[in-house]
């Protein structure tokens, strides 16, 4: 990886190639439009400073920060100048089209600051990536990757009071793009409005790092080829809520989404999925679903895979997994680990899979398995400075 001094200096001009992303990706998207430009930012900034959370205790998304990012879009007049203004309701018509078909989507980043007091973002240009396929799909306006990013990076710089001074917390950076088109016609948006918040967090999950629980059952889909499973869309998780009520009546966390007749393994309501294991051939193997059109993909669980192929200590996949196949490996005793990656979470051991009323019990020593605690040491080494790495940009 190459040297902090690196992401300094790409602080304002960040580098699209060493992100790992697809260069061919068009900036403009469906709507040939041209983006709006960070430079162009107007700053309003908030005359009462609100008191910041004890970070102990506090829940997931519930207390914000004092700014936030707001830029607007119209087939008639294009993208208007990027506002960074006091954090506050929206204002939006009743027949909105993001509140009638869900013609909406988000992204999900941290900022964190190390112990040099420097506040970093962790592969910002994937998310930003990943947003934009996502605006593709949902047919809103496309927009230049590297101008929303540095909107982002002067957001969090004006609200850097709130990253906190912790190893265990961070800042969440929710950017939102919604469809404002003000009438009930099922059509492409004439108007569209992006904006960003920022939240203080800590752990996501209540029991911090200790093994999670999971329901696999294929009464629900959470995606098909073809769909949007592959998009960070609102609808993908709205419509998940029910099946993971009924996954906490089970006694289980999250649900682990099956996909076909042969219930092959996706991903977990909020989490990639990862099986280490000794595989039907002997191998020492980390495997991963692949990316066919139903898996989201994270930026922690590319990062998992670049990290432990650089590695070169195991065999390192994106395959296939069905539930069969961890039933039996777990008979052969030739599991592992398994564990989930994402943003909100990094890297989360699972201990419990409930599959066909049966309990299937992963290996899990110490409730921090020794891969899971290598990587996630690794990541947020990088997170938090601690590693230098061109993945964090400076703010």
């Amino acid at each position: 990886m190459a040297s902090e001094a690196a992401a300094a200096g790409a602080a304002r001009a960040p580098r699209r190639e060493d992100q790992g992303e697809d260069p061919a990706l068009n900036d403009v998207g469906v709507n040939s439009v041209p983006s709006f430009k960070a430079e162009d930012t107007v700053l309003q900034l908030s005359d009462a400073k609100k008191p910041k959370p004890e970070l102990e205790g506090l829940q997931f998304g519930t207390v914000f920060t004092d700014h936030m990012l707001v830029i607007e879009w119209s087939s008639e007049g294009g993208w208007e100048k990027p506002r960074i203004q006091p954090f506050g309701n929206l204002s939006i018509h009743p027949a909105c089209s993001a509140m009638h078909y869900a013609v909406q989507l988000f992204e999900g980043m941290k900022a964190y600051r190390g112990a040099d007091g420097r506040v970093r973002l962790f592969r910002p240009m994937l998310n930003m990536t990943r947003m934009l396929k996502s605006a593709n799909r949902a047919c809103l306006p496309g927009f230049d990757r590297g101008e929303l990013l540095e909107c982002i990076r002067k957001l969090v710089e004006v609200d850097q009071e709130w990253v906190p001074q912790s190893e265990s917390a961070s800042l969440y950076i929710r950017p939102t793009f919604i469809g404002t088109e003000p009438s009930l016609g099922v059509k492409k948006p004439s108007r569209a409005m992006l904006f960003v918040i920022l939240c203080p967090v800590g752990s996501y999950f209540s029991t911090g790092t200790k093994p999670v629980s999971l329901w696999a059952d294929s009464k629900y889909i959470r995606a098909w080829r073809g769909g949007t499973g592959d998009c960070k869309m609102g609808g993908n998780y709205g419509a998940s809520i029910y099946a993971q009520y009924e996954a906490v009546d089970y006694g289980c966390q999250q649900v682990l989404w099956l996909y076909g007749d042969d219930h092959q393994i996706t991903e977990v309501g909020t989490m990639n999925l990862f099986l280490y294991w000794i595989n039907e051939k002997g191998e020492e193997e980390l495997a991963t679903p692949p990316l066919d059109g139903i898996i989201l993909p994270g930026i922690t669980r590319q990062s998992i895979l670049d990290i432990t192929r650089q590695w070169g200590e195991f065999k390192v996949s994106e395959r296939y997994l069905t539930m069969a196949d961890l039933r039996l490996a777990l008979e052969e005793e030739r599991v592992k680990e398994m564990f989930g990656s994402g943003t909100a979470c990094v890297v989360s051991p699972v201990g419990r899979v409930l599959y066909q009323g049966e309990n299937l019990q992963i290996p899990c020593e110490s409730n921090c398995p020794p891969l899971v605690s290598r990587l996630l040491k690794e990541l947020t080494d990088i997170q938090y400075g601690r590693t230098p790495s061109d993945w964090s940009l400076l703010v």
